[in-house]
């Protein structure tokens, strides 16, 4: 039976979304159509390319992650230079250690633009904090003069994987003005659960069952937050905007149709976890996911 996915942002967490995709296989399901967003746009391109599940976690597996941590050359010191790489590139890292692996993953599949892909197969989620704006890939393209058919897989979704102030922002040119560009980052500051991807506005409907999978446990599971102080106080705002439209969303479609995996002991920056935490993380993806189709129509 073929449907559409879509798999929200989660960080290192997205190794349980492993798990449900091995159940996806093993019930006879395949994917027509993926979105996804920061974490969860490179698990939808790597399955869109052709990767089968445990080809997905070998490659997660063998990756030293801390490779990605691509710091600027300098001659100050080690702690000032950080805050200067901070405050005039925006970010830590430069991230083009993260785009090179994709696009090297990718390209070993045949997989090197949205050209490569059929037509609409693929979504990813960013934000363009310039404009303002939420932006679809490979869709919006058109709006910033790029031809979507052209444009890198691997650059769309390190777009969608920049996490503020942690990798530089991406530059997306304006071809229709000379030096004009935008400023483009992680897609989940804006929604990180996009399960309206596929959604066909003029009829409000959908062209085939869609299957999301959000780590986070149920609504009804969700801790408050206690504000204690300015720092926390920020941290519960950055987590507020960015999950707000969807918890709303969610809330709309009654959750019918999306896999909850409950994770609150990982951080999504946690970049070295142990092979037993990654092992942990995969079989909650499997244990949701198979409970959620016995009961899924």
């Amino acid at each position: 039976m073929k449907i559409d996915g879509v798999f929200a942002g989660g960080g290192v967490k997205a190794f349980s979304f492993i798990g449900a995709y091995q159940i996806i296989e093993e019930q006879g399901y395949e994917f027509e159509r993926l979105g996804g967003t920061s974490a969860g746009s490179i698990i939808a391109a790597l399955i869109k390319a052709g990767y089968k599940s445990h080809e997905i976690y070998n490659l997660l597996d063998k990756l030293n992650v801390e490779e990605f941590k691509d710091e600027r050359i300098s001659f100050l010191p080690f702690s000032l230079a950080k805050w200067v790489h901070l405050y005039f590139k925006l970010g830590l890292f430069k991230g083009d250690k993260l785009e090179e692996w994709l696009r090297d993953v990718l390209k070993a599949k045949g997989i090197s633009t949205f050209g490569d892909l059929p037509k609409n197969s693929l979504r990813i989620v960013a934000s363009d904090l310039s404009r303002g704006r939420m932006i679809v890939l490979p869709d919006d393209l058109e709006q910033y003069g790029a031809i979507p058919e052209k444009f890198s897989v691997a650059r769309a979704v390190r777009m969608s994987c920049s996490i503020p102030y942690f990798f530089e922002p991406v530059k997306l040119y304006h071809r229709s003005g000379f030096g004009k560009y935008s400023y483009v980052v992680d897609g989940g500051i804006l929604s990180n659960f996009p399960m309206w991807l596929f959604r066909d506005g003029k009829v409000k409907a959908y062209q085939r069952p869609v299957i999301g999978f959000q780590l986070t446990p149920q609504l009804k599971e969700v801790p408050s937050r206690r504000i204690k102080n300015a720092v926390v106080m920020f941290k519960a705002l950055f987590e507020t905007m960015s999950s707000a439209h969807d918890v709303r969303y969610i809330e709309k479609e009654h959750a019918k149709n999306i896999v909850f995996i409950p994770i609150l002991d990982v951080k999504s920056t946690d970049f070295s976890l142990s092979e037993e935490m990654k092992e942990k993380l995969v079989t909650i993806g499997r244990e949701e996911t198979k409970h959620f189709l016995k009961n899924w129509s």
